[in-house]
């Protein structure tokens, strides 16, 4: 990526966070880079592809960061409590803004749908894997299979993430207390099968 790229998504980024998908403007985010308007449509095609290949570059990091730590010798219950942990991380960094307005960009976008969707399939795929260890490790999933687990996981994460976005302390504090609980669980599975 070019250093002028580099600095069009770094102001992509921050105009995004403090004014959301819809009221974006690429001609902020060119004065902001210190770069012409021509330079976005160079290097993104315009706004829509400005913003896709922000969130494939954060996306990209982030499943590879999941994908390491998943891959650690730690008993899953641990590794999930970090997957709780990064979600704080996730949400100070901006990734979880910047993803959730994509996905509401996408409900009247098909093409940026079809791109969120690719992305999410991506985490939905390492949680399927992970939930095929456990099922390995531990024994039966109950009634789940480790896609469907995967998927009820996956979906989970992002209805939380929606709900914190929000901005309710209440709901905050429960969406994190339920989410850390399934740690618990998984804990007790693991505890059980030793």
């Amino acid at each position: 990526m070019t250093t002028a790229s580099m600095k069009i998504m770094e102001s992509a980024r921050s105009c995004l966070l403090s004014e959301g998908y819809a009221n974006l403007s690429t001609r902020k985010v060119a004065d902001q880079a210190g770069v012409s308007l021509s330079q976005i449509h160079y290097h993104f095609g315009g706004k829509q592809g400005m913003v896709l290949a922000l969130l494939d570059h954060e996306n990209e990091r982030l499943v590879d960061r999941q994908r390491q730590m998943y891959a650690a010798s730690e008993p899953l219950w641990r590794r999930y409590e970090q997957a709780c942990d990064f979600l704080d991380d996730d949400l100070a960094s901006g990734y979880v803004r910047v993803l959730q307005e994509m996905i509401a960009a996408g409900w009247s976008d098909a093409l940026v749908a079809e791109r969120v969707l690719t992305m999410l399939q991506g985490w939905m795929t390492l949680l399927e894997e992970v939930a095929g260890e456990a099922e390995q490790r531990i024994g039966s999933l109950g009634p789940f299979t480790a896609a469907e687990l995967a998927v009820l996981v996956g979906t989970s994460f992002l209805g939380g993430e929606a709900m914190i976005l929000l901005g309710d302390s209440g709901w905050t504090e429960r969406v994190r207390t339920s989410l850390r609980r399934v740690g618990d669980l998984i804990r007790a599975w693991e505890t059980r099968a030793d």
